[in-house]
């Protein structure tokens, strides 16, 4: 099992030997046992024990921390993170270096191939959409043509991700029922049933791979492709961009199996935005889970081969920690 999702108002959190015990109406209402976690996220009012937190980290489990209704990320607990100072002041070696451009090229380019492959995949799914589908993919064909231009620069490369983006949305959205209105990518807050789940996965997404950088030893602040912003996980931004089609493609796959409705959506209710149901979200958490175990190894060895890369091949892992 190893991400724990807790959703549920005013439960109480409590250890008990080697799991968690939930308490709610006075009674106790569940156990889950420890030993198997790497990850718990916490949404909303809960109340959680100190204890509970004393262990959490002391097992090395991360806990994510998001906001009731919006899922708006709030903080994030570890317990010891990796000591290698050394893979930092490497890292920030390589962001003054010829490095990032090397590393934000590769980034952009396997992006905009997979929003290729999505409309491709799409194009083969829905006959009706082959014209749109087979439109904005030859547009990606020749923007990654153009990406092989010789001493392209960054702000070359932003521009074909942007332009690449647009035209991957353009057909993106012709893929979802009128319904749903979804016509664009919205946030803050999302304004339709797509951007609300589009949004969720991709908060639970950056975050899950800020926790790897983190407990691998990398400062998250400090990417390559996306520039320095206080406040940003700048490398979680960067590593993230090749999985958002993966995201979409997870979306739109829910949504055509009807997994979700716009029936299953608060819609500006007690505050402006979209945004899933409470019960709509104990179905969307397994869900999300069982497709992203197929993917997030790929993610933690990405994590890792980053790191080797900034020690020039070096082991990140000191023989002690073996």
């Amino acid at each position: 099992m190893g991400t724990l999702y807790i959703d549920r108002k005013e439960l109480h959190v409590r250890l008990d030997g080697d799991a968690l015990a939930f308490y709610a109406n006075g009674g106790r209402d569940g156990i889950v046992p420890i030993n198997p976690l790497k990850r718990v996220i916490m949404v909303g009012n809960i109340t959680i024990e100190t204890s509970v937190l004393n262990r959490l980290a002391t097992d090395n489990i991360s806990v994510l921390f998001l906001s009731g209704k919006r899922n708006r990320f709030c903080g994030m607990l570890h317990g010891k993170l990796h000591n290698n100072g050394l893979l930092r002041l490497k890292q920030y070696e390589k962001s003054l270096s010829s490095f990032p451009m090397d590393a934000a090229f590769n980034i952009v380019k396997r992006k905009i191939e997979c929003q290729r492959g999505l409309l491709l995949h799409i194009r083969e799914q829905r006959s009706d959409l082959r014209l749109q589908m087979t439109s904005a993919s030859q547009v990606l064909d020749n923007i990654l043509e153009e990406l092989e231009t010789p001493d392209i620069e960054m702000e070359s490369l932003r521009g074909f991700e942007g332009g690449a983006s647009a035209a991957y949305f353009g057909a993106y959205t012709k893929a979802f029922p009128e319904s749903l209105d979804f016509s664009g990518r919205n946030r803050r807050p999302p304004q339709d049933p797509v951007n609300a789940v589009l949004s969720l996965c991709y908060t639970l997404l950056h975050f899950d791979v800020v926790r790897e950088i983190e407990v691998i030893g990398l400062d998250p602040g400090i990417g390559f492709y996306h520039q320095f912003d206080y406040g940003r996980e700048s490398l979680a931004c960067d590593l993230v961009e090749p999985y958002r089609p993966m995201v979409d493609k997870f979306v739109w796959e829910i949504f055509r199996e009807r997994s979700f409705t716009a029936r299953d959506f608060a819609m500006n209710d007690e505050r402006p935005g979209c945004y899933l149901k409470k019960e709509s979200r104990k179905r969307f958490y397994p869900m999300y889970e069982e497709w992203v175990q197929n993917t997030r190894s790929q993610w933690i060895e990405e994590v890792r081969e980053l790191a080797r890369r900034i020690m020039d091949g070096q082991d990140i892992i000191h023989k002690s920690e073996q």
